[in-house]
């Protein structure tokens, strides 16, 4: 009768027991508490790009792009691979929602082409573009899946003239958005505006990493950061004035986020001051509505020009904010005028496959509770997080341990920013499969999904299988 108290000792002690644990050296029953769960009613999904994923760059009607340029112009990305493939999904989605439908998530992220709908970036829409994502909606819909849209991740008409150095190019994004939403919001109910407006506008015309590949004088480029989050800030409108009654706007931002050396009162806020002025030509700007002074202090005469009314508009309410996050930045409470020093990554820093992708998993937590207590949102989705990996493949499995790590410590933080009370309401996997990533080509692998671009098979890897677990449990596994 000796098992009647190591039954009961067992289910008292572990939330999980089932009274039959293995023993432990010491000969007593071992117990596991198993990770707190998610809100019933936190959203689960993936999230994917047009240019990266669709291919049928000259099918149906689409416009060119400047990603089409950029990657057809021969050293700007590795191998001179382009997107004119990718993965072929325009034609293949509805075995991608498929892929979608067997992890179980609830929720998918997705981008319009702007080019499909306009081929010329404005003027008359372009039905069979607009038929297309039609199908796209009601198949997900059908699936049990609902879409949240991004207008503009990246890949810009190439007819607008100037591109994003043009103000006019803002009210052409207001345009095409109140247009989409319009077509959409019957059943689309999230749309977020832009992607990433530090790699459109920096990276495309500061670095010239990205299209249009410039590299223009400070001046410039601020100007063209102003229009980017001015066309952010139109478009919010534009998709209130058009879409349903109920439609959620908002927007995915890779904010950089500063992270305390330790959790201490003077690293807490070292960091979250380094976050906020980093962070003053964009984030900062759009949800204060202005550009602090140790902006304009920085930048003297390349500040840039703003016209009566912008930042009213830049600033315009939003109902959730999206964060895409990966990498983290560190700092340290510093005596000096700054009140905080950088923390530098160097080379023991731990690294995924991309040489950019620095692995710092509080950075969910940080990020989520900085956004929350600097600029106080209504609610806070990850649109993006996720890893690249080497991803070889093995009799057929493709056994992607090392990303699992990166996630299941990555969604551990996110948890821990949801159970002390921030407004984190769902997370979108960057990526449901391997794509075109920009200037990395198609080296750079980020998918749940291996795709053998030669043949466009999709298989899943042991990371989908972790997050289908994920999602059925809504824990960390």
């Amino acid at each position: 009768m000796a098992a009647t108290p190591v039954l009961a000792m067992g289910a008292a002690t572990s939330a999980s027991g089932t009274g039959n644990e293995p023993a432990s050296p010491s000969g007593k029953p071992q117990t596991h508490s198993r990770a707190p769960l998610f809100p019933k009613d936190f959203r689960w999904g993936c999230a994917t790009a047009a240019y990266q994923i669709e291919g049928a760059v000259d099918e149906d009607g689409r416009g060119k792009t400047n990603w089409d340029i950029f990657s057809h112009t021969p050293g700007l990305v590795a191998n001179n691979d382009n997107g004119d493939v990718a993965c072929d999904s325009y034609h293949r989605y509805p075995e991608d929602i498929a892929l979608l439908k067997d992890l179980g998530v609830r929720s998918y992220r997705m981008s319009i082409a702007w080019s499909r709908i306009f081929p010329e970036g404005r003027g008359k829409p372009n039905q069979k573009g607009v038929d297309h994502y039609n199908k796209v909606i009601d198949a997900l819909l059908a699936a049990g899946i609902e879409p949240h849209v991004t207008m503009f991740h990246w890949d810009l008409p190439a007819a607008l003239p100037g591109g994003w150095q043009n103000r006019d190019t803002a009210y052409a994004l207001a345009d095409y958005s109140g247009y989409v939403a319009s077509q959409l919001s019957d059943r689309v109910h999230h749309f977020m505006t832009v992607n990433e407006l530090r790699c459109f506008t920096d990276q495309g015309y500061g670095s010239g990493i990205k299209a249009p590949g410039l590299k223009l004088p400070q001046a410039e480029v601020n100007q063209v950061r102003h229009n980017g989050i001015l066309g952010h800030g139109l478009a919010v409108q534009a998709i209130r004035a058009h879409a349903k009654p109920g439609t959620q706007v908002g927007l995915a931002d890779n904010t950089v986020f500063f992270l305390p050396a330790f959790d201490t009162p003077e690293h807490v806020a070292a960091a979250k001051k380094a976050t906020r002025e980093n962070n003053a030509m964009f984030m900062t700007a759009i949800m204060e509505g202005r550009y602090i002074d140790e902006y304009l202090k920085q930048e003297g005469a390349a500040a840039p020009k703003v016209e009566p009314g912008d930042m009213k508009i830049i600033s315009s309410p939003l109902d959730f904010v999206g964060l895409n996050i990966y990498a983290p930045e560190w700092v340290r409470a510093d005596d000096g005028p700054a009140g905080y020093k950088y923390i530098p990554h160097i080379a023991s820093s731990p690294r995924m496959a991309s040489p950019w992708l620095v692995v710092g998993p509080e950075v969910a937590y940080w990020g989520v509770r900085m956004t929350s207590e600097l600029w106080k949102p209504k609610a806070i989705y990850i649109t993006e997080n996720g890893a690249s990996a080497d991803d070889p493949v093995t009799d057929g499995h493709i056994d992607d341990a090392d990303r699992i790590m990166y996630l299941r410590n990555y969604v551990g933080q996110f948890q821990r920013a949801v159970a002390e009370g921030y407004p984190l309401k769902g997370y979108f996997l960057w990526s449901l499969l391997d794509n075109f990533e920009w200037a990395d080509g198609y080296g750079k692998r980020f998918g749940l999904h291996y795709v053998d671009f030669a043949t466009q098979k999709r298989t899943p890897k042991l990371s989908a299988a972790w997050y289908k677990e994920v999602i059925r449990q809504s824990r960390v596994v």
